[in-house]
C-alpha cells in the first residue's frame, strides 16, 4: 500500500538533476505535457517545465473580489470597471 501512495506522487510532482535532465529531456517534457509537474534543479535554483497552456498569468489564477468605490452602488460603469482593472494589474505586476 505504502509503494502505490508513493507512487502516485511520484508521477504528479517530479524533481530531477540537471543531469538527469539532459539526459532524459524528451521523456520530462512529454512526462510535463501529460500532467506532471516537472522541476530541474541546478545550482540551487529550482525551474518548472509546464506546458504554456498550464502555466497561465498570475492574475488567471486569483479569486476575484467584488470591491466597490465608496459612493458607487454599482459596477455598471465601464469606465469605473477598466480604472479599477487597470489599477490591479499594475498592483499585481510587482510579484
Amino acid at each position: 500500500m505504502c509503494t502505490l501512495v508513493a507512487s502516485i506522487v511520484y508521477t504528479l510532482y517530479m524533481e530531477v538533476s540537471i543531469t538527469r535532465f539532459r539526459r532524459e529531456l524528451f521523456n520530462l517534457v512529454n512526462q510535463a505535457m501529460e500532467g506532471t509537474e516537472v522541476s530541474v534543479i541546478y545550482k540551487g535554483q529550482r525551474f518548472k517545465i509546464v506546458p504554456e497552456a498550464l502555466a497561465g498569468r498570475k492574475l488567471d489564477r486569483i479569486t476575484p473580489l467584488q470591491v466597490i468605490r465608496p459612493g458607487v452602488t454599482s459596477l455598471e460603469d465601464a469606465e469605473l470597471k477598466e480604472e479599477m482593472q487597470r489599477k490591479l494589474e499594475e498592483d499585481w505586476k510587482t510579484l
